[in-house]
């Protein structure tokens, strides 16, 4: 339940993020909850934590296609809702941040979102807004794409490696992520929604560690449940993402190094406390329950209308003080639109689809 519930805020942090970010004008010392992009990789390594944890011990009675259309009645639902979302609200998008969109024919506007609900990329000569995403419609659903990467994997090859060689690509991917936060140009992850060769670097190395390394949490420490660990969890979650920028722009390096210190311990760390926690009041546990059934919702769902938003601040050159209050409504009205999709689409959807394919 605990760790539900941090999905849940993490997923706020992205949120409250993207309603900011334009303010910053690229410069990210500026920007309010400033390292609320690594949320992202909090959730790949939740989700090798909770795949390992609800898979690994069912292999002997579950085939590869069974788990497959486990995964796809999960989150692809929504990933088309996302789709129709991004198309319907396109148009209103456009403005100078988004350059191409003026100049898109329905068409291929149509022809976009077919091929997103398959999470097929687009390649940057294929891009319709002006920021080369290989989801155009809905800029987070590459990190859904890169989930389904890391769940084939899974299936194919991580669930049979013992500790140990797991262990060993931990380090591989370790180094490399190392590599890219603290030598490389920007001193951060940022990255990994293009298919640009130098992309997709990036989102690999934002997966693989953080994948594995869920796995590995949960297959070498042994957890004692029974610890009230949902309120430090949740300020340590908030505190590291909210945490400003380190350093300056002659010394990248030190905001690496912190992003590199909090996905290789910060992060498995909140993820056992919130694995050994349960929540022992009934205000909590509403709480949590909430929080986790919004969180993909409301990741999927959100990034839409954070373009309309841009759209409107750009085209205007609204200030963040003349934008505050309806950033903030913005705020409440997606958070209430990932509630209504889960419980009025979400659900319904998978439940036909269960017993229509399981």
């Amino acid at each position: 339940m605990i760790l539900d519930a941090l999905r849940g805020i993490a997923a706020i942090m992205v949120l409250i993020m993207h309603v900011f970010e334009l303010y910053c004008k690229g410069d990210f010392h500026q920007l309010i909850v400033a390292h609320g992009y690594l949320a992202v990789d909090f959730f790949f390594m939740l989700s090798g934590y909770v795949m390992a944890h609800a898979y690994d011990d069912r292999w002997d009675r579950m085939t590869a296609w069974d788990f497959c259309k486990r995964r796809l009645i999960r989150l692809h639902p929504l990933i088309i809702l996302g789709m129709v979302l991004g198309a319907l609200t396109f148009y209103a998008q456009a403005s100078p941040v988004f350059n191409k969109v003026a100049d898109t024919t329905v068409w291929q506007l149509l022809f976009t979102m077919v091929i997103g609900f398959t999470l097929i990329p687009l390649s940057p000569a294929r891009d319709i807004k002006g920021w080369n995403e290989m989801h155009p419609l809905n800029g987070p659903a590459w990190s859904l794409f890169m989930e389904y990467i890391a769940n084939i994997l899974h299936v194919f090859v991580l669930r049979k490696m013992s500790k140990i060689v797991l262990g060993f690509f931990v380090l591989l991917a370790a180094t490399a992520l190392f590599n890219l936060t603290v030598f490389g140009p920007r001193g951060d992850v940022i990255g990994g929604w293009s298919l640009e060769p130098e992309q997709i670097k990036i989102a690999f190395t934002r997966l693989l560690f953080p994948y594995m390394m869920g796995m590995l949490v949960r297959r070498v420490i042994k957890l004692r449940q029974g610890k009230n660990t949902f309120l430090l969890t949740s300020l340590l979650l908030i505190a590291v993402l909210a945490f400003p920028r380190v350093g300056g722009y002659d010394d990248l390096w030190k905001n690496g190094l912190y992003e590199f210190l909090v996905i290789t311990l910060v992060f498995p760390l909140i993820i056992y406390l919130g694995a050994i926690g349960e929540v022992r009041t009934e205000l909590g546990r509403k709480v949590s329950v909430f929080l986790g059934d919004i969180s993909y919702p409301l990741y999927i769902t959100h990034f839409p209308f954070i373009c309309m938003y841009y759209g409107w601040v750009s085209r205007n050159d609204v200030s963040v003080v003349e934008g505050l209050p309806l950033g903030i409504g913005l705020i409440i009205f997606v958070i209430v639109l990932a509630w209504l999709s889960l419980r009025f689409y979400d659900l319904p959807v998978r439940r036909w689809l269960a017993r229509r394919f399981m």
